[in-house]
C-alpha cells in the first residue's frame, strides 16, 4: 500500500467528534482516554475482557460499560500489541464507527485490516505519554496534555475517518504529529525501542555483579538502567512487532560497537574520542523544551541532608534566586545521610543559581 501524505492541520475547524466514544481497553492508556473525553462532556463507552478494570475506570469517571444497543461514533483500541490487529479488525465489523488504535506500532495492525471492507474508517495513531505505573488507577485525564500524539493515516484512509481522529488527539490535550505508518515505526524504533533495548544490555551487566563494584553505582547508571525496569513481555510484544525497523538500526549499532571495541583495544583514543563526539551531537539534536531547539544547560549540584522538609526548602531557596530549574536529578548517597541534588539550568545563570544558594547556607559542588 502506498505511503499517506502528511496531512494538513486546519486551524479553527469546527470539532467533529461528538461520541460516543468506545474504549477497548480500561487500562492506564484507555482509562485516561476515557477520563479527557469525560472531561470535555463526550460520552464514553468502556470495554475490556477485564471485568474489574471497566469496573474500576467507571468508578473513576471514565465511561460506563458499552450496552448492546449502543452505536459509537468512534472506537479506540488500547490493547496489548499482540491483540490489536484483532481488535482492530473486530471493531471495524461490529457497526460503522471510526477506528483508531494507540498502539506503538503502526505498519502491522495496518496490514492486519487493509483488506477489510471497513479499511478506510481506520486511521492509526500512538500518544507518546504514559507511565511507570499500570492499570485504570493509575489513570488521570491531564496523561496527554501538551504531549505528541502520531497521527498515522494510510492512503485510503477518508478524510473524515482522518479529521475524527485529529479531534481526539486535540480534546485530549495532545499535539498531532503527522507520519505515515512506516515513518513511525522507524521513528519509534530509534527514540525509543532500541535505546530500551541497549538499556536492558547495560542492566544485564549488573545483574551478577560483585556487590563491591555495586556499591559505586551513581546516578549515570541509574539514567541509563531506568527503563530496562519495564515489563519484558510487554516490550517483547513491541520489538517483535516492529522487528524490521529495530534489526536495520541495531546493526549499525553493532558496527559501531565493533569500532569502539578496536578502538578500546588498541588504544585508539582520537577513534574512540570520535564515537563519543557523535554522542555527543546525538544528545544535542533531542528537542528542548515546548518542542523548540535545545539550549545550553549547566548542572548545579548541591548537598541536601536526608530529613523531612530539605528538599521543599532547596526549591523554595531556588525560586527566590529568580533562575527557572530546566531539570532535577537526586543521587543518594550510601555513605553518607545525605542527597546530591542535581539541577539543571541555563547555562548563562548557573553561576548566579550557585551564589544565591550558597548565601543561603547550602552546600554545593562547582
Amino acid at each position: 500500500m502506498p505511503e499517506a501524505p502528511e496531512a494538513p492541520v486546519v486551524a479553527d475547524r469546527v470539532p467533529r467528534l461528538v461520541g460516543p466514544v468506545e474504549v477497548v481497553g480500561a487500562g492506564l492508556v484507555g482509562a485516561s482516554i476515557g477520563l479527557a473525553c469525560a472531561r470535555a462532556g463526550i460520552e464514553v463507552l468502556l470495554t475490556d475482557v477485564s471485568s474489574e478494570n471497566v469496573r474500576t475506570a467507571s468508578g473513576l469517571g471514565a465511561g460506563r460499560p458499552r450496552r448492546p444497543d449502543d452505536r459509537p461514533q468512534l472506537v479506540v483500541v488500547a490493547v496489548p500489541p499482540d491483540h490489536l490487529g484483532r481488535v482492530i479488525a473486530a471493531a471495524l465489523v461490529d457497526g460503522d464507527a471510526v477506528v483508531t488504535d494507540v498502539g506503538s506500532i503502526k505498519s502491522g495492525p495496518l496490514a492486519d485490516v487493509a483488506d477489510s471492507a471497513g479499511a478506510h474508517r481506520y486511521v492509526g495513531s500512538h500518544p507518546m505519554a504514559g507511565s511507570e505505573r499500570s492499570g485504570p488507577l493509575a489513570a488521570t485525564a491531564a496523561l496527554f496534555d501538551g504531549r505528541p500524539w502520531a497521527i498515522t493515516p494510510h492512503a485510503a484512509a477518508d478524510v473524515e475517518a482522518v479529521e475524527l481522529v485529529e479531534d481526539l488527539v486535540r480534546l485530549c490535550g495532545g499535539v498531532p504529529v503527522w507520519l505515515t505508518p512506516a515513518e513511525h515505526d522507524r521513528a519509534v524504533a530509534r527514540t525509543s525501542h532500541v535505546p530500551h533495548l541497549l538499556s536492558a544490555l547495560v542492566a544485564a551487566r549488573l545483574a551478577e555483579a560483585p556487590e563491591n563494584h555495586l556499591t559505586l553505582s551513581g546516578q549515570g547508571v541509574r539514567d541509563v538502567t531506568r527503563v530496562a525496569a519495564g515489563d519484558p513481555r510487554l516490550y517483547g510484544q513491541i520489538v517483535s512487532g516492529n522487528a524490521e525497523a529495530v534489526a536495520a538500526l541495531l546493526t549499525e549499532v553493532r558496527d559501531d560497537l565493533e569500532a569502539m571495541i578496536a578502538a578500546v583495544s588498541a588504544g585508539d583514543r582520537a577513534g574512540l574520542e570520535l564515537l563519543l563526539d557523535r554522542g555527543v551531537a546525538g544528545t544535542r539534536s533531542i528537542p528542548g523544551k515546548h518542542g523548540g531547539p535545545a539550549t545550553p544547560t549547566r548542572s548545579v549540584f548541591v548537598a541536601v541532608p536526608d530529613h523531612p522538609g530539605e528538599l521543599a526548602r532547596l526549591f523554595a531557596d531556588a525560586v527566590a534566586s529568580e533562575v527557572n530549574i530546566e531539570d532535577i536529578r537526586i543521587d543518594h548517597d550510601p555513605g553518607r545521610p545525605v542527597g546530591l541534588v542535581e539541577l539543571v539550568v541555563d547555562r548563562t545563570r548557573a553561576e548566579h543559581l550557585l551564589g544565591s544558594l550558597e548565601e543561603r547556607g547550602w552546600t554545593t559542588h562547582r
